[in-house]
Formats: structure tokens, C-alpha cells, sequence
């Protein structure tokens, strides 16, 4: 596994980083989308790249990023430690664009971009230009394609 993702030019760093994002969040809501599309639901996939501006960028991408962004709430909260207090004018127009996504999906039943499918494997690219392409991680994709994602075990109450 860890060839797969050295060939991809991931440095020493950002292996364990990289990895345990595909185990905890990529992997299995690709795997969940397939088996949707599979079974003839409607999947729409996409993978925010815009990396958060606050802290000199030091969180990237993350999770989490997105809520601030499709909720409005740049300047505040979450939005305001990943964006910054001072929206810059690109969060404002990724934010537009993500709220005019998202009220098109709850409205229509799609968010402006093509239906995924395992043949094209088509993900809409969120970032300041955003673009629909095939999955962007496509080795690790094929990596993870026979693993089994169990549910995370709760700690109890």
C-alpha cells in the first residue's frame, strides 16, 4: 500500500496523513458511492481541494472545511478558524458557488454536475475553478478497491 502512495509523490510526512484520510473519509465514501450507483441510486461525488487560508494554510483541504463554505458561515465558528475572521473575495465566490450547488441538489435532485458511475468515475473538483474530472485518486482508489470499511467502534457513554 505504502508504494502506491510514495508513487503518487507523497513525502515522508504526509504518508500517514494521506492514508489515514483515505481509511477514516475518502475510501469509505467512495466505496458507499459505488455501492449506491451499483444498486441504481444517483451518486454525486466531489473532493473540496481549496485549501483553508487561515494559519498560512497549514490545514489545507480538510474536513470540515465545507461546512463554513455551504452554510455561509465564513467569518464565524469553524468558518473563522479555517477561512479567517476577513473572508478573502475567493471564499466568498467558493462559497456562492457551493450554496448554489447544494440548493440545486435539495431542489432538482442534482447539483449541476454529472451522476458518478464506475465506468467514467466523473468527481466535481471544488477549488477557486472548480471542474468535474475522473477520480483524481485513482490508484489509490484501485489500492483500497477489496478492502472491507467496518463501522468505527463508540466509546460508550
Amino acid at each position: 500500500m505504502e508504494s502506491a502512495y510514495r508513487a503518487r509523490g507523497y513525502a515522508a510526512g504526509e504518508l500517514y496523513e494521506r492514508i489515514y484520510s483515505d481509511w477514516l473519509f475518502d475510501m469509505p465514501s467512495l466505496h458507499l458511492a459505488e455501492a449506491h450507483t451499483t444498486a441504481g441510486g444517483r451518486s454525486y461525488l466531489y473532493q473540496l481541494t481549496w485549501p483553508a487560508p487561515a494559519m498560512g494554510g497549514a490545514f489545507g483541504a480538510c474536513h470540515g472545511l465545507d461546512v463554513g463554505l455551504v452554510f455561509g458561515t465564513l467569518g464565524a465558528g469553524l468558518g473563522a478558524l479555517l477561512i479567517g475572521e476577513q473572508p478573502p473575495a475567493d471564499a466568498v465566490l467558493l462559497s456562492q458557488w457551493m450554496q448554489s450547488a447544494w440548493a440545486a441538489f435539495a431542489t432538482t435532485g442534482t447539483p449541476g454536475w454529472p451522476e458518478y458511475d464506475t465506468e467514467q468515475r466523473l468527481t466535481q473538483l471544488i477549488d477557486t475553478e472548480p471542474v468535474v474530472t475522473p477520480y483524481p485518486a485513482d490508484t489509490t482508489r484501485r489500492v483500497w478497491a477489496d478492502r472491507t470499511f467496518n463501522p468505527l467502534p463508540q466509546r460508550p457513554s
